[in-house]
């Protein structure tokens, strides 16, 4: 299995086993060189020639079909018995003696290849060479012992107990060693790739400071009950323009709004809790709690304020519906954190605080006003209420909602809704026109 994390790192892993292998050949014909191979120089030419062919089909391979896992199996099963075969010629290939003449070249090669397999950090390829190998030469050490003359039980075990069996056995453990660091790799990879993976969802919510401080500490994030700030950011006469605008461009509009709006949440440490259509839902003192959520929120909600005023005008110099933004802020008790579902992971926040935001965004609408405050917002303030053209208004009645609460709004002479939805200054608008003359290009539309 490729590793997900980084391409590199599997392109690098297997340029040594390449080179890897291509050793192991240069010990081959060094061994066939210099001699030392009487009664098996046949077996070896036949070697040294196959081991070639299957290397340089096993770099292409890697080369151009690495995925290709039952191909892959098939070299290492022909690697070990090319290995089986140098055995052969060693113990089997020759008299019948103590010695079985395996040489350091040849033992060198079958550990050299298992370093070699080792390498693709796959430990069903490290038990199909070391299994293929060993049945091999146990094999062909008992069917030596059993040639041996021996007169009875002892003498037959005293001819396969020898210092061959130890060489096999030190095989083994060496293949038993590599197992287990391919299985610890595997692991390792699969703890990396659910932190990866816990990290782009989390992402999906919070800013990347809030992640890597999670992370880092481990922070559960289950439900849990406390005080926050919560925000809903939405924009006004959206539906109208989605009803009359190619999706190119709505993707564009939409995408653009998304990218200011969560930017700035994350700039003041909140969270975004979800994306509705042209709705935002804002977090804030969540999962991470502090004195200052409050005055954060607000901060953050008038910077939206201007932020949207600014991305409207830049929409009219480009030809783009100018859209008003709505926003209401609340501050109460949540019962918030990440609700596991299996194979979706989704931050939520629920409670009556966040019904009152909800309702303050509607009455933002209603007041043509770009921000709508509650009290609550304002009480928990540890710094002075920010400069702006503040309207209180006392025992605001909510949809819904039976008490009334005490709001402050910003009061515009511009806030107001005009005869025109979408502000073009002198261009067609969606609502004069069936559907828009052109789409404009990212590069093209100003979102300084």
């Amino acid at each position: 299995m490729k590793s997900s994390l980084h391409p590199d790192w599997d392109s690098d892993r297997e340029t040594r086993s390449i080179l890897l292998r291509f050793v192991a050949f240069a010990i081959l014909v060094a061994n066939l060189v210099l001699g030392g191979n009487e009664g098996a120089m046949t077996t070896h030419h036949v070697v040294v020639v196959v081991y070639l062919g299957i290397s340089v089909a096993s770099v292409a391979t890697t080369r151009f079909l690495a995925r290709n896992s039952w191909l892959n199996t098939l070299f290492v099963v022909l690697d070990a018995l090319l290995v089986a075969l140098l055995l052969y010629a060693h113990i089997l290939g020759g008299p019948v003696s103590e010695n079985h003449n395996l040489t350091t070249s040849g033992l060198v090669v079958a550990f050299i290849l298992l370093v070699h397999i080792g390498l693709k950090l796959d430990r069903r390829l490290v038990l199909v060479f070391s299994g293929i190998v060993l049945t091999s030469w146990v094999t062909m050490l008992a069917i030596t012992a059993a040639r041996h003359p021996a007169d009875d039980v002892a003498s037959l075990l005293a001819s396969f107990l020898n210092q061959d069996l130890g060489l096999t056995v030190s095989f083994g453990f060496t293949a038993f060693a590599i197992y287990l660091l391919a299985r610890d790799h595997d692991r390792t990879r699969r703890e990396a790739i659910k932190a990866d993976r816990r990290r782009l969802n989390l992402s999906r919510f919070f800013s990347p400071f809030v992640v890597g401080e999670l992370q880092e500490r481990g922070d559960a994030l289950g439900l849990q009950r406390r005080n926050a700030a919560i925000m809903f950011v939405d924009l006004r006469d959206f539906t109208s323009f989605a009803e009359t605008a190619p999706a190119p461009e709505l993707a564009f509009v939409l995408g653009e709004y998304r990218q200011l709006v969560s930017q700035t949440i994350f700039e003041h440490g909140g969270t975004v809790d979800k994306f509705m259509g042209d709705g935002v839902m804002a977090v804030f003192g969540h999962p991470k709690p502090t004195e200052e959520d409050a005055d954060r929120a607000l901060a953050c909600a008038l910077e939206l304020v201007d932020a949207l005023t600014d991305w409207k005008r830049h929409s009219n110099r480009n030809g783009l519906p100018a859209l008003h933004a709505a926003i209401g802020l609340h501050y109460g008790t949540v019962v918030g954190g990440v609700l596991d579902s299996g194979c979706h992971s989704e931050f939520t926040v629920i409670g009556d605080t966040v019904n009152v935001a909800q309702r303050l965004e509607t009455m933002a609408k209603s007041l043509a006003t770009p921000l709508v405050v509650s009290s609550d917002v304002i009480s928990h303030l540890h710094s002075t209420v920010p400069y702006a053209a503040w309207v209180k208004q006392p025992l605001a009645m909510l949809h819904g909602r039976r008490e009334p609460i005490d709001v402050w709004y910003i009061g515009r002479r511009d806030s107001g809704r005009t005869d025109n939805p979408y502000e073009t200054e002198g261009r067609q608008t969606a609502t004069q026109r069936s559907d828009f003359q052109s789409v404009p290009r990212a590069k093209d539309v100003d979102t300084a």
